[in-house]
């Protein structure tokens, strides 16, 4: 069949080739010119839209412009009107300046017309002086003086009037002055005060106790004194032992020994030494804590170790039953608030009177007066010299060579005389005083005796005809060894001998 013809079907596949690629050729141009006319549209968009930008940012252009333009204009209006007030200042000043140098030359002129008088004054008062020298016969200096005295003769008795009027009322001001000062620290410094005694009583559990603390023959007795350089009193007064001593500190020792030796139960004298010891360290340990706790209240932190030591001794230790620590912790409050009152250097007179009575915390063991005692210590461990010269006055014994040595001594005397600070009556006082002069009024050659400075010093005044010089030495001497002998007294009593020969005649 001719289907079935090679040659017929190649020609209808050449024939279907063909129309394919007609009618793809068709559609590919169908699709083109479709693409085409988008991409024209796109185009024609995009010119359009251009346009628009083009024109808005050719508006906003006029604009920035038109607005940079009306600045520029306010601001050359601006500056105009600035060079127009500068230049209004600078005519200002130069009249100013005209006027400042025509001023400047009539000052000069005017200096010079007053030289000018000057020269024909001093000329004139020179021939005024001389004439005057040459009527009175006195030179310038002399009659100066004779001029003042006339005047001093005139108003003498006005001048003396007013000069005890103006002394009366100074004094009278100070004296005011001074004493709502001592009242206002009293008022500010409000301290309890406690008295104490120079002895101590142990209290016993148990009477058979007193026994086992005498021992066999007196030996625990004497080991206990020896060790603590207290006197012991045992006597029939029940269920007590008296400690005595001028020396708080060993008393406080004894005390404490005591203690611990009856807790323990064994009392012999290998004991009482070793008790004796282990008292002695705490009582050293409590010394000091007293001693911090003393400078940490009055707000002294630069002493050394040594002297805060001793300070916390002094708790131990009283002055006619004060409590001398707490009396100079006392009176560095009191100098402080007094110095400061008087704007003076607080710290020194705080300082000064903290140490005032510091040398009686080893005056039972060195000789010399508390305040010799002190000096010595305090300069040993490189305290102030102003401090030392604040402390050593206090008893007037040197002189008051600074200001604060006047508050150290005012302070010290306001806690001694508050009212229950001291429990010593004035019968025991009075006594204390007859008791050494009478001891030296029992010596031949004497022609009286004083007992002065709280029974500190006695002054013994010697007939010069019974008693010579070396004579006087031997009495001073045998006076102070009678003293020790037959009187009780903490610290020292100075013996002073005085022998003084005058010789009186009359020219008639």
């Amino acid at each position: 069949m001719f289907y079935q013809n090679p040659i017929f079907l190649a020609i209808l596949l050449l024939a279907g080739i063909g129309i394919g690629y007609f009618v793809r050729q068709t559609i590919a141009g169908r699709k083109a010119d479709s693409i085409e006319q988008k991409i024209k549209k796109q185009i024609e968009g995009a010119d359009s839209k251009a346009k628009e930008i083009l024109l808005e940012a050719q508006k906003k252009s006029a604009d920035f412009l038109e607005e940079a333009r009306k600045e520029e204009r306010e601001q050359k209006l601006q500056h105009s009107r600035v060079e127009e007030r500068l230049i209004k200042k600078e005519e200002t000043l130069e009249k100013q300046w005209e006027n400042l140098r025509s001023g400047e030359n009539q000052v000069k002129e005017d200096l010079e017309k007053l030289k000018s008088a000057k020269i024909q004054v001093d000329e004139m008062r020179n021939k005024l002086a001389s004439e005057l020298e040459k009527i009175t016969k006195l030179d310038e200096s002399e009659a100066k003086e004779k001029f003042f005295e006339q005047i001093k003769e005139k108003y003498k008795e006005d001048l003396i009037l007013l000069i005890q009027k103006m002394s009366k009322d100074q004094r009278e001001e100070i004296e005011k002055k001074g004493v709502e000062i001592m009242t206002t620290v009293m008022q500010r410094l409000a301290r309890s005060h406690v008295a104490e005694a120079t002895t101590s009583v142990f209290v016993l559990d148990d009477e058979d106790l007193k026994g086992k603390i005498i021992g066999r023959e007196g030996r625990n007795i004497r080991a206990l004194e020896r060790g603590t350089g207290v006197e012991f009193i045992v006597d029939e007064t029940p269920g007590a032992i008296i400690i005595s001593s001028f020396d708080p500190v060993r008393r406080e020792i004894a005390k404490l020994a005591l203690d611990k030796l009856i807790k323990d139960g064994r009392i012999q004298p290998a004991k009482i030494e070793e008790k004796v010891e282990e008292a002695k360290a705490e009582i050293n340990k409590i010394m000091m804590e007293k001693g911090e706790e003393a400078v940490h209240e009055v707000g002294i932190y630069n002493l050394p170790k040594e002297i805060i030591q001793l300070l916390g001794r002094l708790y131990f230790r009283t002055s006619y039953g004060q409590n001398v620590l707490m009396h100079s912790i006392e009176c560095a409050h009191l100098s402080s608030m007094i110095a400061s009152e008087l704007n003076l250097d607080v710290e020194i007179a705080k300082m000064g009177a903290l140490l005032h009575d510091i040398g009686k915390a080893i005056d039972q063991e060195v000789g010399g007066s508390h305040v010799e005692i002190g000096q010595r210590i305090l300069k040993k461990f490189g305290v102030k010299e102003e401090v030392i010269r604040a402390m050593e006055a206090h008893h007037e014994e040197y002189p008051f060579s600074i200001p604060e040595s006047y508050v150290v001594a005012a302070a010290d005397a306001l806690s001694a005389s508050r009212p229950g600070a001291r429990r010593d009556t004035i019968e025991n006082y009075l006594k204390r005083l007859e008791n050494l002069e009478k001891i030296a009024k029992e010596f031949e050659g004497i022609k009286n005796a004083y007992a002065i400075s709280a029974g500190r010093e006695l002054r013994v005044f010697v007939v010069p005809e019974k008693i010579d010089d070396f004579g006087a030495l031997q009495l001073a001497r045998d006076i102070a060894a009678k003293i020790q002998s037959e009187l009780k007294y903490p610290g020292e009593i100075k013996v002073n001998v005085i022998r003084e020969m005058r010789a009186v005649e009359y020219a008639k």
